[in-house]
């Protein structure tokens, strides 16, 4: 009677434990997981089912019987009988074999000659970039102290050249188109280093145009 008592009280408190622990999921995931009420009271049902189902079994299956349990102790080795013989030592291990002694040291080895060494290859030497020749400081012949005729050209015609180049060009003695179509390379040398902005002369290409505008003036 009294053990029957027993296990309806287990049994009770399953019941009980598995109730809280389904509540307390039901509740969480309607609270705190924004599930509806009725997924909520869902779900905490199963729990309850599970967790009762699984506590149950646990706390109400039976235990072992008294004569069930294994209380054998294994056997322990009896001392030997009197009068036995004792069991004999392990043979000592032989010792190990000396090393050998080291052999006399080899004879050295004569040293090779030191190899000569081939002399560098001179390098040639740089071949120099030719500077440009300086200009010369004579006057060039094409050049005149007056225009001829009294009358000198138009030299603002030419693209490059306005009134204070002109000026400086006649201060030259540059008066005519004739004169800047037939300026060599020692001309423009001359010419281009005594004005503001040197290259001006190639660079504007003042003989081509000069030709052209004194083919058209004759």
């Amino acid at each position: 009677m009294g053990n029957n008592k027993g296990m309806m009280e287990v049994a009770l408190g399953s019941l009980l434990a598995a109730f809280a622990v389904g509540t307390l999921a039901g509740t969480l995931l309607w609270v705190l997981g924004g599930w509806s009420f009725l997924q909520g009271a869902f779900v905490g049902f199963l729990v309850f089912i599970i967790v009762g189902g699984i506590v149950g079994w646990i706390m109400t299956r039976p235990l072992p019987g008294p004569n069930e349990l294994n209380l054998t102790t294994p056997p322990v080795p009896s001392a030997a009988p009197p009068g036995a013989p004792a069991p004999k030592a392990a043979a000592p291990k032989a010792a190990a074999p000396k090393a050998a002694a080291p052999s006399a040291a080899p004879a050295p080895v004569a040293a090779k000659p030191a190899e000569k060494k081939k002399p560098a290859a001179k390098k040639a030497p740089a071949q120099k970039t030719p500077e440009p020749a300086a200009a010369s400081e004579e006057r060039p012949s094409l050049m005149l102290d007056a225009p001829e005729g009294g009358q000198a050209d138009d030299l603002k015609k030419i693209s490059g050249v306005g009134p204070k180049l002109e000026q400086t060009l006649n201060d030259l003695g540059i008066w005519h188109y004739a004169q800047v179509a037939k300026f060599t390379q020692t001309d423009i040398a001359w010419v281009d280093e005594r004005l503001r902005f040197k290259g001006r002369i190639e660079r504007d290409d003042w003989v081509g145009q000069a030709k052209a505008l004194a083919k058209g003036k004759g």
